[in-house]
């Protein structure tokens, strides 16, 4: 069974930096794309950072760019997510998620969030200001 498991989350203060990682298990992750994504309560689940399998071009969302940087080795199958700068507004649940689908980054980070295959369950990011 595919399952996605993100660790990484918790309370930073102000302008510190985390290191969020997914892991993919049961499947190679060099066939999947894969992308991190955020939810405050009471909204849309928003995309952060998504990658091809190559991750040649990655997609940042506007709340990204410059401050966060999406990695991944195929071989250890594992997805990062690198924040710097962080931000209260920052605050929110991280997920990761996957699909076999060839999607393009950008719109696999907009309009097809709610068709992603595989997610994780969240971590969560609090940042004090």
């Amino acid at each position: 069974q595919v399952q996605v498991v993100e660790s990484g989350g918790g309370l930073v203060q102000s302008g510190g930096s985390l290191r969020l990682s997914c892991t993919l298990s049961g499947a190679s992750l060099a066939d999947y794309v894969i992308g991190w994504f955020r939810q405050v309560s009471g909204k849309e689940r928003e995309g952060v950072a998504c990658s091809s399998s190559s991750n040649s071009a990655p997609y940042y969302g506007d709340s990204a760019k410059g401050r966060f940087t999406i990695s991944r080795d195929n071989v250890k199958n594992m997805v990062y997510l690198r924040m710097n700068n962080l931000e209260p507004e920052d605050t929110a649940v991280y997920y990761c998620a996957a699909d076999r689908k060839t999607y393009s980054p950008q719109p696999m980070c907009s309009i097809y969030i709610p068709y992603l295959e595989r997610w994780g369950q969240g971590t969560l990011v609090t940042v004090s200001s």
